[in-house]
C-alpha cells in the first residue's frame, strides 16, 4: 500500500493579510502545517498501520520554507517527502497548482492520494477535485470514516439527512474532514528521526512542465483589485426594559422596512 498525502504550509494564526502590491496572501510571518492536512497525514499512517506494510509519502508545493511543514509530517511518521519548489510557480492558482501536483503524483505508483478537506489560508476546498481530474481517478470528499481493503476504498461522510457511504476502486483520491481522527503529536524520537528521512525537491524541469503552465502565466484567475469593506451602517442599541419589542418595531418603521 503506497499512500501520498498532499500537504500545505499556511500562515499561523487566524488573521490573514493580502499584500496590496502582489495581491497575494502575505506569507512572511510564522507558518505551520495546515491543520486540516494533519488529519490526512494521521489517516494515512493509520491505514499503513492497519495493513502492516506500505509507504506514506508527503507532497507539497511551495517555497523552500515549505519543507518545515513536510518535516512535521515526517516527524509524525511519514516515510518520505517531496517538495515541488520553483520560482516560476509563484502566484499559481488552482489550475496551475493542480498541474504541478498532478505531475509530481504521477511519478509515484500510488494506491491512495489523501488531502485535508481545505486549506486554512484560502478555505478553497477544491484542489483535491482538480488533482483527481488531472490524474483521472475517482474521488471521495468530506470523508469522516475511511476503510481501504480488497482493492477499493470506502468513505463515510455526514450529510444533511444522514450519512453517505461511497466505495471507489483503487487507485483513488480522498479528501478527509477534520472529524475523521485526532492527529498524533510528533514524539522526540520522531522529530529526530525526521532529519534522516528522504526528502526530494522537484522543479518544473523535473515535472516536464514549462513556465507557461506555472505561476501567473499558467493561472486562469486574476485578482484585479483589493478594497476595504464598507463601514458599518448606523446602529442603535436597544436595552430591554420591557419595551424592546415596541422599540424594534418603531426602529423598523422609521427605516421604512415594515
Amino acid at each position: 500500500m503506497k499512500i501520498a498525502v498532499c500537504v500545505k504550509q499556511v500562515p499561523e494564526g487566524a488573521r490573514k493579510r493580502i499584500d496590496p502590491t502582489t495581491r497575494r496572501l502575505d506569507r512572511s510571518g510564522e507558518a505551520a502545517l495546515n491543520p486540516y492536512d494533519a488529519h490526512a497525514v494521521e489517516e494515512a499512517l493509520r491505514v499503513k498501520e492497519a495493513t502492516g506494510e506500505g509507504e506514506v509519502v508527503v507532497v507539497s508545493m511551495g517555497p523552500e520554507r515549505s519543507a518545515d511543514a513536510l518535516r512535521k509530517a515526517l516527524a509524525m511518521g511519514a516515510d518520505r517527502a517531496v517538495l515541488v519548489c520553483d520560482e516560476a510557480l509563484a502566484g499559481s492558482d488552482l489550475v496551475a497548482t493542480s498541474a504541478a501536483l498532478g505531475k509530481a503524483l504521477e511519478r509515484e505508483a500510488l494506491d491512495v492520494v489523501l488531502f485535508g478537506q481545505q486549506g486554512s489560508d484560502s478555505d478553497g476546498a477544491v484542489l483535491w477535485a482538480a488533482v483527481a481530474e488531472r490524474l483521472r481517478r475517482p474521488l471521495i470528499s468530506q470523508v469522516a470514516e475511511l476503510t481501504v481493503k480488497d482493492g477499493s476504498v470506502t468513505g463515510k461522510r455526514q450529510t444533511e439527512f444522514g450519512y453517505d457511504v461511497i466505495e471507489a476502486p483503487l487507485p483513488a483520491v480522498v479528501a478527509v474532514s477534520d472529524a475523521i481522527n485526532e492527529p498524533r503529536y510528533p514524539s522526540l524520537k520522531g522529530i529526530m528521526g525526521a532529519k534522516g528521512k528522504p526528502q526530494e525537491t522537484l522543479g518544473l524541469e523535473d515535472l516536464g512542465l514549462d513556465a507557461g503552465e506555472a505561476g501567473e502565466a499558467g493561472s486562469r484567475t486574476e485578482v484585479v483589485g483589493l478594497g476595504d469593506p464598507p463601514p458599518r451602517a448606523e446602529a442603535r442599541k436597544i436595552e430591554d426594559d420591557g419595551s424592546a419589542a415596541e422599540q424594534i418595531v418603531a426602529f423598523l418603521a422609521e427605516k421604512r422596512l415594515i
